[in-house]
């Protein structure tokens, strides 16, 4: 017997969602100090929009892998992996390491990485590609935060 697909998205996605949030520490004093700009959310909307932006992550991947042929299967399993990887990355170079040059590199990569997800997943269902496009607006918002924190501090 098979684990079905949506299974292994959501514990894909939630291991990552997991790592992010054990690493992430906006109440500490190094964060606290930092210089950010007027436009940032408030600490309770990260979760808020994180939260749906993960299931959309989990619909895309069992979308996606559920589709096309083993080829495309195969390499869309291997972006997503990285994928994820560069998502919980990001929370702990920024909170845990206390570099946001770093995690603005670590970012960029993310967004080319959102980028060709997206791609290879609306190659494949439009549907799984229209779930990353969120995803993908709120990583580049979330760039744009951390380069602004990186030029104030």
């Amino acid at each position: 017997m098979t684990v079905p697909t949506w299974m292994k998205t959501s514990a894909a996605v939630a291991a990552a969602a997991g790592a992010g949030s054990i690493a992430t520490d906006p109440g500490s004093r190094w964060y606290r100090t930092l210089r950010k700009p007027p436009w940032q959310p408030p600490p309770a909307a990260f979760p808020a929009v994180w939260t749906p932006l993960y299931a959309l992550i989990a619909v895309a991947g069992t979308r996606a892998l559920n589709r096309g042929d083993a080829g495309e299967r195969r390499a869309f399993a291997r972006s997503y992996a990285i994928n994820l990887g560069l998502n919980a990355a990001w929370t702990a170079l920024f909170f845990r390491a206390k570099q946001p040059k770093l995690a603005l590199a670590e970012i960029a990569l993310l967004n080319v990485s959102n980028l060709l997800l997206l791609r290879q997943a609306a190659k494949v269902d439009r549907l799984a590609g229209a779930a990353l496009a969120p995803y993908v607006a709120w990583t580049m918002f979330a760039t744009a935060l951390n380069a602004a924190i990186v030029k104030s501090n």
